[in-house]
């Protein structure tokens, strides 16, 4: 294995983990537009949502940390293989792409648990009368 073997997981890597920080900034204002609206109140609507968003952020938290990983053990073995030492190298870049693939793993979980809050909202959609 040569040293631009993992190289080519930089830029893959790198585009993953901007697009995990996308959907945390965009839940995370999306919780601050929530607590807005509400109020002091809350509906059982808003309850549900509330448990979703949460499970989500935790685990959009998992995937960034998989992901970094990923990072790190990439550069790791990177690293190894400039200095010769082919064996390390190869193990690390073996656990990279295991690290890599739990986060998409776990993103394709998140990306399932958003679809249920897209749900949530069509049945509070279908409840409201019809004109």
């Amino acid at each position: 294995m040569t040293l631009t073997t993992p190289g080519l997981l930089f830029p893959a890597i790198s585009l993953l983990l901007l697009a995990y920080t996308n959907r945390f900034l965009v839940l995370a204002q999306l919780i601050r537009e929530l607590n807005a609206r509400e109020g002091d109140t809350l509906r059982p609507l808003v309850r549900a949502q509330i448990d979703n968003l949460r499970k989500r952020i935790k685990l959009i938290r998992f995937m960034q940390v998989w992901g970094v990983i990923a990072f790190l053990l990439c550069t790791l073995s990177m690293f190894a293989l400039f200095i010769d030492v082919a064996l390390t190298g190869i193990v690390l870049f073996g656990a990279s792409l295991c690290c890599l693939t739990l986060s998409l793993i776990i993103s394709l979980y998140e990306i399932h648990i958003s679809c249920d809050a897209i749900e949530i909202e069509l049945q509070n959609i279908e409840k409201k009368p019809s004109s």
